[in-house]
Formats: structure tokens, sequence, C-alpha cells
């Protein structure tokens, strides 16, 4: 291996949507092992520095491909579809319809019971997506369409992050 290869080449997977998770995790740990600082200790300078190279470089893979929303970003940029969240924000009609509703019932949201309901409606809504990346990914491989249900994800997942932040106000 070297500190170029791809993420999924460091961890010995195939570069598809779908991770064994437990095996992700137990690989991570075989990586880190063998390639922790601490056991190149009493070697030259270099030999640490490239420890320490791997480790973090270890660490960053792993922490792209545990994630979900961050594995999908990967895939789509490993085959030239990149994201660029900040440039292309076109959706879907129906997608944003949704969106629109989402946010006024969260601004009508009444309580704790109503956040949670949505909460629930929104963890919902994540599955099936994340069911739909899988698809897009493993199955059609159109990373073009992997890319728009990326930025799709994008969404859902700041506005479950503000309907938490609205339910941890409550618990204040």
């Amino acid at each position: 291996m070297n500190l170029q290869s791809n993420d999924f080449e460091i961890f010995g997977l195939s570069p598809r949507f779908a991770v064994d998770r437990a095996a992700l995790d137990a690989r991570w740990k075989d990586l880190q092992r063998e390639a922790h600082p601490d056991r190149f200790a009493t070697a030259d300078a270099q030999t640490q520095r490239q420890a320490m190279q791997w480790s973090v470089r270890i660490n960053e893979a792993y922490q792209r491909l545990k994630d979900p929303l961050k594995r999908a970003a990967y895939l789509c940029e490993l085959h030239g579809a990149p994201i660029q969240a900040e440039n292309n924000t076109a959706m879907p009609a129906a997608f944003l319809m949704q969106q629109m509703q989402w946010r006024e019932d969260l601004d009508e949201a009444q309580g704790q019971d109503d956040l949670e309901r949505m909460a629930d409606d929104v963890a919902t809504a994540r599955r099936a997506m994340l069911q739909e990346l899988q698809t897009t990914a493993d199955d059609l491989r159109d990373w073009p369409a992997l890319a728009q249900q990326v930025r799709a994800l994008m969404f859902v997942e700041r506005f479950a992050s503000d309907v938490e932040n609205r339910l941890d106000l409550l618990g204040q």
C-alpha cells in the first residue's frame, strides 16, 4: 500500500456503498496496530514520520468509510461525479416541497411529542434514502444520480440536526 491508495484499497475493500461495518472496524484496528507511531518510537526519524502519516491516513479513510453519507460522496468523487453541494443545490420539486413542509412543521412544533414524531419521520426518510443510495451505487452504478441523492441526503441530515437541537433545547 502507499499513501496515495484510495480509502477502499487501504482497507482491502471493493469500492462499494455496502460495507460490513464490523469487518471495517476490525480492519481499522488491525491497521492502526500495525502503523501506530508508538510501535516505531525507537526507529529513525523518517520511519517515525512515515508511521505518523500512515496512522493519520488510516484514520481519515476510516472516518470516510464508516459514515454512509461521506462514503457515498467519496464514491461519487472516485467516479468523476463530485458532489459540489455549494454550487449545485438543484433538487426535484417534490423533494423541495417536502423540505418546506418539514420546515413549517418544525416552526409550528408545540412540544416534545411533535418534535419526536418529526425526528421519527426524518429517520424513516433517511433510512429509505440510504437504501436508495446503495441501489444507485452498487447496482446501477449511476454516479451523477448518486451525487444528486447525496446532496438531498445532506439536506435531510441538516434538518434532522435542527430537530435534534430543538429537542435538546426542550430538555434544558
